[in-house]
């Protein structure tokens, strides 16, 4: 959502248009243990724009240290139907 809005996007108004987006995929890679009250930051990026999908990598990480590290990718769908469609231009343009 926060990489929507940064492109001044909106999912509702995406959704009102009859657009959705679907996780298709998911990929979790653990690399360290995380404890209960640790400080953590996620890091999202956009590494894929296909023409029905998204992918976005991730990176969770403690005081620098890479905890775990990821991906998921999200398929654009015709909300009435659930038929794949083509990511909409303005996010084509926006990314």
């Amino acid at each position: 959502m926060e990489w929507l809005r940064a492109a001044g996007l909106s999912y509702r108004e995406l959704e009102q248009r009859g657009y959705g987006f679907v996780v298709v995929e998911a990929r979790l890679f653990y690399r360290k243990a995380a404890f209960f009250d640790d400080e953590l930051t996620l890091c999202t990026e956009l590494t894929d724009l296909g023409r029905a999908s998204l992918r976005f990598s991730y990176t969770l990480s403690r005081g620098g240290e890479v905890v775990s590290s990821g991906y998921t990718r999200h398929g654009c769908i015709e909300l009435a139907t659930g038929k794949a469609r083509r990511v909409p231009r303005e996010i084509l343009d926006g990314a």
